[in-house]
């Protein structure tokens, strides 16, 4: 139940994080399911490092789950971008 938890919130923050970084022709797929690895991946490290309070659907697991989305769509778009500025 906390993964669906944590996926849903994902699917929130990964919507909410695509509006600071968007870049042109992004693909909002993408960034919710980016969102979702941040998420999820945030709320797993918060459990390995106990951190008290980060439940899933709590406000603490909502700014977790945004800020890992952030961190993972900002990583995303400078790889992608890089890339396809050494393409050309």
């Amino acid at each position: 139940m906390a993964l669906l938890a944590w996926i849903l919130l994902g699917v929130v923050a990964g919507i909410v994080a695509r509006a600071p970084i968007r870049r042109s022709g992004t693909d909002l797929l993408i960034d919710v399911t980016l969102g979702v690895i941040g998420a999820v991946s945030g709320g797993w490290l918060s459990n390995i490092a106990r951190v008290p309070g980060v439940t899933p659907l709590t406000l603490g697991s909502l700014v977790l789950a945004l800020l890992g989305s952030v961190v993972i769509l900002v990583f995303y778009h400078s790889v992608v971008r890089r890339r396809i500025t050494k393409d050309d």
